[in-house]
Order: C-alpha cells, then structure tokens, then sequence
C-alpha cells in the first residue's frame, strides 16, 4: 500500500470502508444505499449530495473487486503524471459527469415511459404508486469514475501494450478505449434492463474527455492543480541548465580578460551557441508542459537526453 500513490490510496481505502459499513449497517436495519446512493432528482429520496456519496458505494462484492482493481491499475500512472490534486479532481469530475449524464438517460426513461400520466406501475410482482417505482432508480458504484480514469489512460498512453484477460494477445490502449466505449453503447441500447448504468460509464468517459481536453488547451490554467514529478524533473533540469549558463556567461575571469581579441571572439560564438542550445531546451520543455513528453519529436527527445546526460 505504500507505494501506491497518496490519493488512489485513500480513495482505495475509502470504498472498502464504505462497502464494510454498507454491510455493517444493513444488519441493524439501516439501508446506505438508500440514504447515500444517487436517486432520481424527481424521487423524493433524492439528496444533492448524492452525487459525490455514490460513487463510494457497491452493491457485491465482484462490483467493488473490479472497480478498485482498474482503479489501482490505471489510477496509480495516473496521479504520478498528473499530481494528486489534479488525479483527484480529474476522478471527482468523471464521478459527478455520470452521475448528471444517469440523471438525464433516467428523466428520459420517465418521459417516454409517460410516467406523469399515471399514479400506478405495474412491476410484474407487485403494484405500486410512480412516487414509489421512480424512488428504486438509485445508481451506486465507482465505475463512472474510475472509466474516466481508463480513458485519461489511454489518452496518455495511446500506444502501451496490454494484457486483457480474455484476449491473448496485448492489445494498445487506444484500441482498449475504443472497444469500452463500443461495448457500454451497445449494452445501453441492447440491454436496457439489465441492472446496469451503461450510459453512466459513458458519462464518466465523456466528461474525463471534455477535461482533458480543456486541460491540453489550457496548459497554465491546469497547472494551478499541482506538478507531477515528470514536471518537477524537467523543471530542475531546466534550473541546473541555467545555473550553468550563468556561471559561465557572468562568472569572473581574469585569464578570459587577458586574452587577445581572437580569443574573445571565439568565446562571443560560444556564448552565442549556448544561448540558442538553451532557447532549443527552453522551448522543449515548454512544449512538455503544455502536451506532455509523447508530443516530442526523436530529435526533440535526443537532445533533451544529451542534454541531461
């Protein structure tokens, strides 16, 4: 656990804890899913602050093995590229952005179904009022975000080969991506009884999309959530790179001031060329900050290798 990542860590932690007091609970009569599960914002046990408690509750074991297995998975490369306090808000955001696309598929449901015209449903095992069928639309688990999380994966890593049980043969995220999504929308509209919230995980995608999206054209902006390590290393070797130019370009000589004016101007074009190699270096790293390491050139890469070398 200790080399897990501080915020995919806690967050770890804090699903098993929430699936333990779901069960806890549950024998002394207490429900949690009905008090902190996402419900219908027509249904009457619908609470704002369902939004954010939802995702932190499963309802079997297998929901919350998997979820938290993707989320260890993805969500550790993740928040070392991003930060923790970026990571974080990225997974709320995916959460939140489900959480409001399911409320809008089930306000669909509830138009078409033409619910508003009757005051009884029929559920096949028993007759109830609307009030009471639209109160049973409640949406729980960690899937939205943590879909997110995957498509934030694939869209840093778009070439990383993976093994997924059962292909057998590893396959690029960006393929895995693609598949995700052609399955949740095929499952949304094929199954829509299934006891799943297909277009939530959708929701999640969508909404880690728009964010990264907003992120990559906004590049100052995001910053303000916290530099990840690979920032914090370039960052330095930027540092170290100027250190060294300004001890050379500004330090004291008194040999450099002897020397004749041949001397000098060899010394001029050396200058010269170093200020460019660092406004070469300068401008890498600026293309870094604003669309990460992958965007580089092989050259781009080469130099910044000799460079730290």
């Amino acid at each position: 656990m200790n080399n897990i990542p501080s915020v995919t860590r806690n967050l770890l932690i804090i699903n098993v804890l929430a699936f333990i007091a779901t069960w806890v609970l549950q024998q002394s009569g207490i429900d949690l899913t009905t008090l902190c599960g996402l419900h219908f914002f027509m249904a009457s046990d619908f609470h704002a602050y369902q939004f954010l408690t939802y995702m932190f509750l499963h309802g079997s074991f297998m929901h919350i093995l998997f979820n938290m297995f993707a989320l260890w998975m993805f969500g550790s490369v993740i928040e070392r590229v991003w930060g923790p306090q970026k990571f974080l808000v990225f997974y709320i955001v995916c959460g939140l952005g489900a959480g409001i696309v399911q409320e809008i598929v089930q306000y669909a449901m509830y138009v078409t179904q033409g619910l508003a015209a009757y005051e009884y449903v029929d559920t096949g095992t028993a007759r109830i009022t609307v009030a009471q069928y639209i109160n049973m639309w409640t949406t729980i688990g960690a899937s939205g975000a943590v879909y997110g999380v995957l498509l934030a994966f694939g869209m840093i890593f778009p070439n990383e080969r993976l093994f997924i049980i059962p292909i057998p043969f590893p396959i690029k995220a960006k393929w895995l991506i693609v598949g995700y999504i052609f399955i949740e929308l095929f499952s949304a509209l094929g199954s829509p009884g299934d006891g799943v919230a297909h277009m939530a995980h959708l929701g999640g995608m969508l909404f880690g999309f728009l964010l990264i999206r907003y992120w990559q054209r906004h590049p100052n902006g995001s910053q303000q959530f916290g530099r990840s390590r690979g920032q914090e290393f370039f960052d330095n070797l930027k540092r170290r790179f100027d250190e060294r130019q300004q001890s050379r370009g500004h330090g004291s000589n008194t040999a450099r001031q002897q020397q004749d004016t041949a001397r000098r101007e060899s010394d001029a074009e050396f200058n010269a060329r170093q200020r460019k190699n660092q406004e070469e270096i300068d401008a890498i790293l600026d293309k870094i900050r604003r669309s990460g390491y992958d965007s580089l050139t092989k050259e781009e890469k080469q130099k910044l290798f000799d460079q730290r070398r």
